[in-house]
């Protein structure tokens, strides 16, 4: 096992050093690598740790066993705290209007998990007295950018500290170590995925997935989603009802976001829908591949986005899209208390207070296929879009039209052509 004494050397002011605390909060989900820190942290820095697990929406994690196992491995107190509707009602409603998207099919949801960690880290951290937050993030990722640009920009007084940045072990290092000190964990050399999961959605890195040549084993891999050759032979069908939107309902039936976002999980799963295969560039600058199970962020964000797209003109929906891409970057990039981001929403949340009206999708072979819609702000006008005969669009101006609109090109092309170099 490699050493944990590395040339690792700590420059950042905000950075904690052994001895200057006495009491540590533990951002701690119970898996490899915060099982290890704890551990860990008790032997190097020699303070009283205090975990903190959240319920943002994972389905696989036992929460109570993730108690039992910190108070085993030396926790002087433990947190277990339910934001499952904060995080539907604050984040995932605003990712919706934003049409959240990153690289094509990311939905951002571990980046925008990271923003209510942080938010309640901060919470708890002053509510125990600890003077120091720590993290389970690599020096490689950008999630240790996110937690502590957030943590500190909530509360500058707050230190940090990243293990498994300082002490430098890969994960056959952090296994071997989970062995020697009698750590249970799920994962396995013959098992080596790396997830975070939310309600939002599943992240899955490591083994061949790091490995772009080589072709992710997705029997293997998925968690949510059936594979395709497994999924039913029938397409399915649901309507999503919008309030300026947001979604407020299934099949006519009204739920909270956080219940319509687990329906669509199933619903969606069910079919295989949302499953992303995506070559990522992370904020540090490396090019990464990792597979995203996003069901419902699938399906709520194709609903919605025709619904909007039905609404609003071409000028809105153009200038839409530059917002979007904008918001998913900066969400991304950890920048969610930068101003701009503020202003954004603004814009964002003006256009989306008429996206209201109902979204039929039908779900089938992994795909997500808005097949009707319909809105009381709807901008399509039958009368005149039609190819029937009728008077309500007047043929008479379109030549007119035509000769104007085409002037600038047929006058550059007199002077220049292009096609004769």
């Amino acid at each position: 096992m490699k050493s944990d004494q590395t040339n690792y050397k700590k420059v950042a002011s905000h950075e904690a050093h052994p001895g200057e605390f006495e009491k540590c909060l533990l951002l701690y989900s119970g898996g490899l690598d915060t099982s290890v820190i704890l551990k860990w942290i008790k032997e190097k820095y020699n303070c009283e740790v205090i975990t903190l697990t959240l319920n943002i929406g994972q389905t696989v994690d036992d929460l109570t066993a993730i108690e039992e196992k910190a108070r085993k491995l030396g926790a002087v107190k433990t947190i277990t705290y339910d934001a499952r509707e904060d995080f539907a009602d604050l984040l995932i409603s605003k990712a919706i209007k934003a049409n959240a998207d990153y690289q094509g099919g990311y939905a951002l949801s571990t980046p925008l998990g990271r923003v209510i960690i942080s938010q309640l880290a901060v919470k708890f951290a002053k509510d125990n007295g600890c003077q120091v937050v720590a993290h389970g993030a690599t020096g490689k990722g950008n999630d240790q950018v996110r937690f502590e640009s957030y943590i500190t920009t909530l509360d500058p007084s707050l230190k940090v500290i990243a293990p498994v940045r300082e002490w430098s072990m890969g994960r056959e290092e952090e296994l071997a170590y989970a062995q020697e000190h009698g750590i249970e964990v799920s994962q396995t050399a013959e098992s080596p995925y790396s997830k975070d999961e939310n309600m939002w959605g599943i992240t899955s890195e490591g083994a061949e997935i790091e490995h772009p040549n080589l072709v992710p084993k997705l029997h293997n891999i998925l968690s949510w989603c059936t594979p395709i050759d497994k999924t039913p032979n029938k397409p399915e069908r649901m309507t999503i009802s919008f309030e300026k939107g947001v979604p407020v309902a299934i099949d006519g039936k009204k739920m909270p976001l956080v219940d319509i976002v687990t329906q669509c999980n199933t619903l969606g799963g069910k079919h295989g829908v949302g499953v992303v295969n995506l070559i990522e560039d992370r904020l540090v600058g490396l090019k990464v591949r990792g597979v995203y199970e996003n069901p419902a962020a699938t399906i709520l964000i194709a609903a919605h986005k025709k619904l909007e797209q039905l609404v609003s003109t071409r000028a809105e929906n153009e200038m839409k899209e530059q917002m979007d891409s904008k918001w998913a970057y900066m969400v991304y990039a950890a920048q969610w208390y930068e101003p701009l981001l503020n202003h954004i929403d603004a814009f964002i949340d003006n256009q989306n207070k008429k996206v209201t009206g109902e979204v039929t999708i039908e779900l089938f072979k992994g795909n997500a296929m808005v097949v009707s819609l319909d809105s009381p702000h709807s901008l399509f006008d039958h009368d005149l879009a039609t190819f029937n005969s009728n008077a309500s669009f007047n043929q008479n101006a379109s030549a007119g039209f035509i000769e104007i609109y085409t002037l600038s090109q047929k006058t550059a092309h007199g002077v220049y052509d292009y096609d004769k170099e």
